[in-house]
C-alpha cells in the first residue's frame, strides 16, 4: 500500500516527507510500547502510535520503518520532525484512535507482518 493511500484512508496530515508518499508499505504495527516494536519483524512498515517522544523516531529508524502515524491527534515535537526528515521517515498525524486506525488499514488490505 502506498503511504499516500494511508494518508487518505486515515484522513491524516503530512507532517514531513511529503515527497515520499509514493513509497510502498508492506505491513503495519500499532503500539505505544517501543519494546514491543523492537520485537517486530523488520519490513517496509508503518508504525501507528500515540506515544510522542524521540524514541519513537529512533525505534522506527532502527526497524527500517518508512512511516509513523501519530493517532489520537498527537503531534510530534519539532525535534522529532527534524530527526524523521534526516532519516527519511514520513510522519503523519490523524484524529482516529489506534483501534480504528489499525482496523481501517487492515480492512483495506494492509496486514501485520509475518513473525
Amino acid at each position: 500500500m502506498k503511504i499516500s493511500k494511508i494518508r487518505d484512508l486515515l484522513e491524516a496530515d503530512v507532517l514531513c516527507g511529503e515527497e515520499l508518499l509514493d513509497r510502498d508499505v508492506h505491513a503495519a504495527c500499532g503500539s505505544d510500547m517501543m519494546s514491543d516494536v523492537l520485537a517486530y519483524v523488520k519490513d517496509q512498515a508503518v508504525l501507528l502510535t500515540g506515544l510522542v517522544n524521540s524514541q519513537v523516531i529512533r525505534t522506527a529508524e532502527m526497524m527500517d520503518m518508512v512511516c509513523v502515524v501519530f493517532v489520537r491527534s498527537k503531534r510530534p515535537t519539532p525535534e522529532m520532525i527534524e530527526i524523521a526528515k534526516e532519516s527519511g521517515i514520513v510522519l503523519l498525524a490523524c484524529a482516529k484512535r489506534m483501534y480504528e486506525a489499525c482496523g481501517t488499514l487492515y480492512t483495506n488490505g494492509l496486514n501485520g507482518a509475518k513473525v
